[in-house]
C-alpha cells in the first residue's frame, strides 16, 4: 500500500468514526497532495508524498511558534494536532549518530573532486536532501553541514 492510499483510508476511517478534526487535516493533506499532482501533471509516489508532508510541518512549525509569541495558545495547541498527524505519516527519524554519519559521508563524496570547506555546502546539501528528507529536520542538518564545513 502506497502512503498516498494509507492517507486515503484514514480518510474513511475518521469519516466513520466522526473524528471531525483529524478529518480535516487528513483532507487538507489530501488537497496539497491533489494540487502538487494537477500543478505538475503528475502522480505522486511516496517520496514526493513525504516532500508534501515535510512541507505542511514546516508551516505548522511556524505557525506554532508564531501562535506561542502572540500568547495564543489555544491556537497553537491546534497547530500541533495537526503536526502530530501529519509527522505520524513521516518515516522513522533518525538518530544523531546517523544523521553525523550521513553528513561525514556526503562530505567525503563531494570533496572528492578536489574542493574543501563551505564551497561545497550545495553539493552537500543537495546529497543530503536526496538521503534524509523527511526523515530529519533540514535546517538542522544544513546547521551542522555548515559547523563541520567551516571547522574542516
Amino acid at each position: 500500500m502506497t502512503l498516498k492510499e494509507r492517507i486515503n483510508e484514514d480518510m474513511k476511517a475518521a469519516m466513520r468514526a466522526r473524528e471531525t478534526a483529524r478529518l480535516g487535516t487528513i483532507r487538507l493533506l489530501l488537497a496539497a497532495i491533489k494540487q502538487k499532482e494537477v500543478d505538475e501533471r503528475i502522480t505522486l509516489d511516496d517520496a514526493a508524498v513525504v516532500a508534501v508532508i515535510d512541507r505542511m510541518l514546516k508551516q505548522r512549525r511556524d505557525s506554532i511558534s508564531q501562535f506561542r509569541a502572540a500568547a495564543r495558545h489555544d491556537l497553537a495547541d491546534a497547530e500541533q494536532a495537526e503536526a502530530d498527524l501529519l509527522g505520524s505519516y513521516l518515516p522513522a527519524g533518525l538518530s544523531d549518530a546517523e544523521i553525523d554519519a550521513a553528513i561525514a559521508s556526503a562530505i567525503a563524496e563531494a570533496s572528492s573532486g578536489g574542493a574543501a570547506g563551505p564551497a561545497l555546502m550545495g553539493r552537500v546539501m543537495s546529497a543530503l536532501k536526496a538521503k534524509l528528507a523527511g526523515r530529519c529536520d533540514m535546517s538542522e542538518v544544513s546547521r551542522r553541514v555548515k559547523n563541520q564545513l567551516a571547522g574542516a
